[in-house]
């Protein structure tokens, strides 16, 4: 009687443990005496205990965190530069079978693409075309994580930190050439203030009584001002009276 319950908790046992729950993001893959059998999909498998075994696989989106990595610019500066991977496992098998600890295999590689291919571009093409400098690190990764069944959706670079000499240089260097702007701006302001005024002034010369027309103006505006300037006005004929006296002269 014992003997029958025990047979029968051992049994119950074996077959609990034989049972493997394989959710929908992931998949199994299946060994027997150590050799590859199959892939497991979703749902509720069996797992004979001791003769198979099994590995479970994400076959979801992951991040990745490159660390900050010291390199040199092709034009010879030191910089240090972050970025993010997102991958996912295309090929469960492959994944397991063809490279140990994929995970790891894949940061390392993403850390050391990204050194080199820093080492390629100057400072400038590192800042302006970050873009296609992140194109390029996600190509090569991609490449050569094919065999291991891995496909490589993006790579960002983060952050580019800059030595501080360099920061204080760029920054003079931007100071400088908005004061350049500046310069230039007021300059055209000017030239197009003074060809206004030229105009206006051939306009009034050609017109006898926009002159005086324009003073009176002036002299309104002056009286709406609530200070105390007094202002005289004198008639342009007396001006031009003393013109012609001049000439006579």
């Amino acid at each position: 009687m014992v003997f029958n319950w025990i047979i029968g908790w051992i049994i119950f046992l074996f077959i609990v443990s034989a049972l493997k729950v394989v959710k929908e993001y992931e998949r199994g893959v299946r060994f027997t005496l150590g050799k590859f059998t199959g892939m497991m999909s979703p749902g509720l498998r069996i797992v004979i205990p001791i003769i198979q075994s099994w590995q479970r696989v994400d076959i979801r989106v992951k991040a990745i965190d490159v660390p900050d990595q010291d390199a040199i610019t092709r034009d010879n500066v030191s910089i240090k530069v972050n970025a993010v991977l997102y991958y996912k496992v295309a090929d469960a098998q492959k994944a397991i079978i063809e490279v140990e600890h994929f995970n790891y295999a894949v940061s390392q590689l993403a850390q050391t693409t990204m050194r080199d291919l820093v080492g390629e571009v100057s400072l400038d093409e590192l800042l302006s075309k970050r873009d296609s400098v992140s194109k390029r690190i996600k190509e090569i990764v991609d490449k050569a994580t094919d065999p291991w069944g891995i496909k490589v959706e993006s790579v960002e670079l983060k952050h580019i930190e800059l030595p501080e000499q360099l920061k204080r240089t760029i920054g003079k260097e931007a100071e400088a050439e908005r004061e350049k702007r500046a310069v230039i701006i007021k300059a055209e302001g000017e030239v197009a203030a003074a060809n206004n005024m030229a105009k206006a002034a051939k306009v009034l010369t050609g017109s006898p009584g926009a002159l005086h027309l324009r003073t009176l103006q002036t002299l309104n505006d002056l009286s709406s001002d609530q200070s105390n300037t007094v202002v005289f006005g004198v008639p342009l004929e007396i001006l031009r009276a003393f013109e012609g006296k001049k000439e006579k002269k």
